[in-house]
C-alpha cells in the first residue's frame, strides 16, 4: 500500500499554482500603469499552463474524474463543472500567453483588457482550487479505497515522469522558483548545451546564419569549411560589414543596420533568384534580455524546394 495520498498530492499541487497566480496577480495590478514586468508575467503564464493545466488537470482528467464516476459521481453534475472550468483555464491563459509578447506596446485600453482577462482567470481558478480542496476531493475520500488511492498514486507519479523525468519534483519545484524570484532567476536554456553539441546544432541548420556584432564587425557564420550559397571564408571575421556587401547595396544595409540599433525597424528581407533556385534573405536585430542592441543575424535559406510544397506529409 502507498504511503502516500492521491488527495494530498493534488491539494500540494493546488498550493504551488496558488503561488504562481500570486506572482501572475502582483504583475496585473501593475499593467494599467505600464509598469508589469513582461519576463515574469511570462513566466507565471508559463507555470500556470504548463504545470497547472498540462499536468496537473490532466491528472484529473485522465484518472480521478473517471474513477470518481466509476465510483458513482454523476458525469453530468460536478464532473462536468469541473471539466468546463478546466476549458475555460486553458483558453483564458492561452489568450494571454498569445498577447504577453506585447504587453510593453499595448494601448491602456487593451492593457485593461489584459488585466481584466486574467483578473477572470484567476478567479476561475481560484474557485475551482476550492471546489475540489472541499467538496470533489472529499468525495473521492469516501468512495476510494486503499487500492484506488495506490492506483491514483501510481498513475500519476507515471504521467510526470513521463514528461519530466524520474526529477520532476525537483524540476517543478526550481519552475515556481524561478517564477517567484523574477528576473533574477532567469536561466537561458542555452545553459543545458555543451559547446560541442551547441557547435553542432548550427552546423545541422537547414539554412546559413551570419552574426555581426554590435560594432558592425562579423563575428560568426556556420557552414564553416562547407558548401554555401554565398562564399565565406574565416577571413572576413572581423571585418565591417559594409566591406562584405557590393558597393551598390551598401546603403541599404547601413539603413538596415542604423534601422536595428534605433529601434525603427525590426528585420528586414529580400529574395532573389540565383540559377533554378530561390534564395530568401532576412535580417533581424539581436537584443538581450534589457533590449540593449547586441549585432544582427542574417538568416540565408533556399526555399524553391519549399515553395513547391503542396497538400499534407505527416508525421503518423
Amino acid at each position: 500500500m502507498s504511503t502516500q495520498r492521491w488527495d494530498e498530492l493534488l491539494v500540494n499541487e493546488h498550493e504551488m499554482i496558488e503561488r504562481a497566480m500570486d506572482i501572475m496577480r502582483r504583475e496585473l495590478e501593475k499593467l494599467p500603469q505600464g509598469e508589469v514586468d513582461q519576463f515574469v508575467m511570462k513566466r507565471a503564464l508559463d507555470f500556470l499552463l504548463e504545470f497547472g493545466d498540462r499536468i496537473h488537470n490532466q491528472k484529473e482528467e485522465k484518472w480521478l474524474f473517471p474513477l470518481l464516476v466509476e465510483r458513482g459521481i454523476p458525469e453530468d453534475g460536478p464532473i462536468r463543472v469541473m471539466l468546463m472550468e478546466h476549458d475555460s483555464e486553458r483558453t483564458l491563459l492561452a489568450g494571454m500567453v498569445q498577447k504577453a509578447p506585447q504587453l510593453p506596446d499595448l494601448a491602456p485600453a487593451d492593457r485593461e483588457q489584459y488585466k481584466q482577462e486574467g483578473l477572470e482567470y484567476l478567479e476561475i481558478r481560484a474557485n475551482h482550487i476550492w471546489k475540489e480542496n472541499d467538496v470533489l476531493y472529499a468525495m473521492g475520500r469516501r468512495d476510494f479505497g486503499d487500492q484506488d488511492n495506490d492506483d491514483l498514486v501510481a498513475a500519476f507519479d507515471q504521467y510526470s515522469t513521463s514528461i519530466y523525468g524520474p526529477d520532476f519534483a525537483a524540476i517543478i519545484k526550481q519552475m515556481l522558483a524561478e517564477v517567484e524570484a523574477g528576473g533574477a532567476a532567469r536561466k537561458s536554456l542555452i545553459e543545458n548545451l555543451s559547446f560541442e553539441q551547441l557547435d553542432a546544432i548550427m552546423e545541422a541548420l537547414p539554412f546559413e546564419l551570419t552574426f555581426v556584432d554590435a560594432d558592425d564587425a562579423v563575428a560568426y557564420f556556420n557552414r564553416l569549411d562547407k558548401e554555401k550559397i554565398f562564399v565565406r571564408s574565416r577571413s572576413v571575421i572581423g571585418r565591417k560589414v559594409l566591406m562584405c556587401h557590393p558597393a551598390k547595396s551598401v546603403d541599404q544595409v547601413k539603413q538596415i543596420v542604423e534601422g536595428f540599433k534605433d529601434g525603427s525597424l525590426d528585420n528586414a528581407e529580400f529574395w532573389i533568384d540565383m540559377g533554378v533556385d530561390k534564395i530568401y534573405i532576412r535580417y533581424f536585430p539581436v537584443r538581450n534580455d534589457q533590449g540593449k542592441y547586441m549585432g544582427v543575424l542574417e538568416v540565408t535559406q533556399e526555399i524553391g524546394a519549399i515553395q513547391k510544397i503542396t497538400g499534407q506529409k505527416r508525421l503518423l
